[in-house]
């Protein structure tokens, strides 16, 4: 693992963080050319990648304070200004309430910004998913015998301390886990899912025939499949029903999405939004060739 990329004096660059702007600059391009093949203004997609930040970190940090409220009232700022701490769900969740106020601002229906951001989302939350992998920072899974788990030994969050007082490490000497013990790489699972949801979504977009919505709701009800699927292979605190909080949202998210798929199958018309003309803020610009 690798959590530091260098540090030049005070100066750290962490692979997390690192890996998090590459998520944020590859969406935000991709975002841009969908919203160039719709004929869209594509400076709508900086304003939607800014909003996505900015809510998107605050609603993780949050979410995370209120997973983890002892911790935060033990340190509170600690806890605030720690790199650490980013719930995903968190933020897509007050990053999505965001964007679709600005879509409402926009005069644009949320459904319309949902399908092109549907496969930015998916390979944003991938690569943010190769950070975490980098990090060692306790989203991977149990251990195993395959051949290619992976020591999370040196990451931020070593195995011994992730699954302390687990029934996991009760079946070590001393009911701890050590630290080289190769475990499930669940991050980089997520990635290479995510990549294939995020190519299956790119290809989807290209239909004509389809309401506005509808791969937005499909991107909700893979991602929420994703997510259910792999949190049987991590340690995460079972809340109801032996499931762990991610997945009762990621089955939310299902519900979702499969009510929104099921709604539009109903509706017989195909009204599809038509984006008003771009203004050719280049003409005053083009030579005269009049001699």
């Amino acid at each position: 693992m690798c959590p530091r990329i260098f540090q030049i004096g005070p100066f750290t660059v962490y692979s997390y963080g690192l890996m998090l702007g590459i998520a944020f600059i590859v969406a935000s391009w991709l975002l841009t050319k969908e919203f160039e093949r719709r004929k869209m203004d594509p400076n709508l997609s900086t304003e939607i990648t800014l909003y996505a930040i900015i809510f998107g970190i605050i609603g993780a940090k949050l979410f995370s304070l209120f997973e983890n409220w002892d911790a935060f009232l033990a340190d509170p700022l600690g806890e605030i200004f720690s790199p650490g701490g980013l719930t995903f769900y968190g933020g897509f969740l007050l990053a999505a309430t965001a964007i679709i106020m600005l879509a409402k601002k926009k005069k644009i229906p949320y459904t319309v910004f949902g399908d092109a951001l549907a496969p930015s989302l998916a390979i944003a939350y991938g690569i943010g998913r190769i950070g975490c992998h980098l990090a060692g920072d306790g989203d991977y899974g149990l251990p195993t015998s395959l051949p290619w788990g992976t020591n999370y030994e040196n990451g931020t969050v070593p195995p011994s301390y992730a699954f302390r007082g687990s029934e996991i490490a009760q079946n070590y000497p001393n009911g701890i886990v050590p630290d080289n013990t190769p475990l499930h790489p669940t991050p980089v699972y997520e990635f290479l899912i995510m990549l294939g949801i995020f190519f299956i979504l790119y290809r989807l977009n290209r239909k004509q025939n389809w309401h506005d919505g509808k791969v937005f709701f499909i991107y909700l009800i893979l991602a929420g499949i994703e997510r259910l699927s792999i949190e049987f292979i991590r340690l995460n605190p079972r809340l109801l029903f032996g499931l762990s909080e991610a997945q009762l949202i990621a089955i939310g998210l299902i519900l979702c999405g499969s009510t929104g798929v099921f709604y539009l199958s109903q509706k017989k018309e195909l009204n599809k939004f038509v984006p008003p003309p771009l203004k050719d803020k280049d003409k005053s610009k083009e030579p005269n060739h009049k001699n």
